[in-house]
This record gives structure tokens, C-alpha cells and sequence, in this order.
């Protein structure tokens, strides 16, 4: 049986923990920060873990992350 395809903008967003978990860039960080407050920039820089309801679908869009 063929490998599966991995989805490419998905495997490029997200990386696995040392726990297992899988990690992903914080939101609303591409463009027009100077009306956000200094404080939802600064705590927007660090990485967040996607929740359990998402983790089932985003295993069929990357199967070897």
C-alpha cells in the first residue's frame, strides 16, 4: 500500500512536543499589530497546543507528523 500524502501547509504550521502534543503558532500575528495592545503582541509570540478536538482531525491531514 502507498504512503499517504501529508498536507502541505498543515506540516509546515505544526510540530509534535517532547510529550507528544502537537504545537502551533499563536493567532492573529500576521499583519496590523500596531492597533493590538502591547500585551496580546508580547503573549501572542509563544506557541499554544492545539486542543483535542482538532488533534483527531489534523491526524488525517498530516499522518507522519
Amino acid at each position: 500500500m502507498p504512503k499517504m500524502k501529508s498536507h502541505s501547509g498543515t506540516k509546515k504550521r505544526l510540530k509534535r512536543t517532547g510529550s507528544g502534543k502537537l504545537s502551533r503558532p499563536s493567532t492573529f500575528q500576521g499583519h496590523l499589530m500596531s492597533h493590538k495592545s502591547p500585551k496580546q503582541n508580547r503573549q501572542s509570540r509563544n506557541t499554544e497546543i492545539v486542543s483535542k478536538s482538532d488533534e483527531k482531525r489534523i491526524k488525517h491531514m498530516v499522518p507522519y507528523l
